[in-house]
């Protein structure tokens, strides 16, 4: 879909015309239309994406960097051209602030594993109860590895982040605070921009995992002001095998290389090496050279669309499906801060959340259902699991009303 500056000013967000941009969602489950609602875990691609990727394969590939031939050149030409879209993309200072990873949790663990390797016993770490394994587990190995502290920010029952307890955590003996943006399972919106300000003042880097975040809302790096912010492609309408670390070059430039081999090197001797500029340091081997085009794509989609008019789109949605669903019986939501992502995580009475899956599944609904990676919010929670509908910017009412039609059919299952 290509939209004119023009036709931006009033723009109509046509869905009808949206939806025909993804072919997977013509096709029938179990005899019934697709309704696709687990976009929180991956979601689906547009036929620029598919079409983009087929087309380098096709016509372009070959590895990158490294070769003297029109082909390794057009490819060098449009993997860096991804990277400059990504830098436009976040409103990076620098290119060279861009790092492409496999995925979001790779990201997280190059930070976890270079930057960490500076931290020394007594130095503290702070996440949050909201935070995804890949925000977790990373920071665990740390401590074991380094001998530091690892400290944890509380919720409330509604899922909030308790900014006055995360003031109380706060120390001089704060390295770094890794927090998501949204959080996967409840939507929960962080208050990002408080919580970067009061880490810095004492001194640490943040680490933002915006992997719930980028495909919903405009992200402005040099105003949020992270020290690290990271992403996935798959999630945004992108390939898998992608991700991405934005870090501010003066931080990036004095962390240790994560990965050592081809291309993150200036020298190699069997003596010593020394290492290649940002952002290559980090991107050791082959990179997911088509994978980084299609995420190119996949930005180039949602920007055209323009994530204000996602927001506003996804918004409606979140407040038409709550007001449904909050009508069927013994239907209990779980995550209701007041600002949060389009997604609603609940659990039905009498129901475990993977029969309320198994089930929907067979009238063509696609939901989550388990712990979503988060077993310490589960813990907190007091819940085994939820079931979860996360919306996309291509779903519709009328998948909410087909979500809460299939759902009162596991009522009468289990009533």
């Amino acid at each position: 879909m290509k939209i004119s500056t023009a036709q931006k000013n009033d723009f109509v967000y046509d869905i009808a015309r949206i939806r025909e941009d993804f072919p997977i969602l013509a096709k029938p489950v179990h005899g019934k239309p697709l309704v696709y609602l687990d976009n929180g875990a991956s979601a689906q691609k547009p036929r620029i994406v598919i079409d983009r990727m087929r087309q380098v394969y096709e016509e372009s590939y070959a590895n990158i960097h490294r070769g003297s031939y029109y082909l390794s050149e057009q490819s060098t030409a449009l993997y860096e051209g991804s990277r400059d879209r990504v830098q436009r993309f976040l409103n990076a200072a620098r290119r060279s602030e861009i790092v492409f990873t496999k995925n979001a949790t790779e990201a997280i663990n190059l930070v976890a594993y270079s930057y960490g390797s500076s931290l020394r016993p007594g130095d503290e770490i702070i996440i949050s109860a909201l935070e995804h394994h890949s925000n977790i587990v990373p920071w665990q190995l740390l401590r074991d590895r380094q001998g530091v502290t690892l400290k944890v920010v509380p919720i409330t029952d509604e899922g909030e982040f308790l900014i006055e307890d995360f003031k109380n955590l706060l120390s001089e003996r704060t390295k770094i605070v890794a927090v998501a943006h949204a959080s996967n399972v409840l939507g929960t919106v962080t208050p990002l921009a408080e919580i970067i300000r009061l880490s810095h003042q004492v001194g640490a880097k943040v680490l933002v995992d915006g992997s719930q975040a980028v495909m919903h809302m405009p992200i402005d790096v040099q105003v949020l002001d992270p020290d690290f912010y990271v992403f996935t492609g798959h999630k945004i309408y992108g390939p898998s095998g992608i991700g991405v670390l934005y870090g501010k070059e003066a931080v990036l430039d004095k962390m240790p290389p994560f990965l050592g081999g081809g291309d993150m090197i200036a020298t190699v001797s069997f003596e010593k090496s020394t290492w290649a500029d940002l952002p290559a340091k980090f991107e050791a081997g082959t990179p997911p050279i088509v994978e980084a085009i299609g995420l190119a794509a996949a930005i180039d989609y949602v920007s055209e669309l323009g994530l204000d008019h996602i927001a506003r789109h996804e918004a409606d949605l979140l407040a038409y499906a709550t007001q449904r669903l909050a009508s069927i019986e013994g239907l209990k939501f779980v995550g209701t801060a007041p600002r949060k992502t389009a997604i609603i995580s609940f659990h039905l009475e009498g129901a475990h959340p993977h029969d309320v899956a198994t089930i929907i599944d067979r009238e063509g609904v696609a939901i989550r259902a388990g712990n979503h990676c988060a077993q310490p919010l589960m813990d907190r929670l007091g819940l085994p699991g939820t079931a979860r509908a996360s919306f996309g910017l291509y779903n519709t009412r009328t998948e909410a009303d087909r979500l809460v039609m299939a759902l009162e059919k596991v009522r009468e299952i289990f009533r």
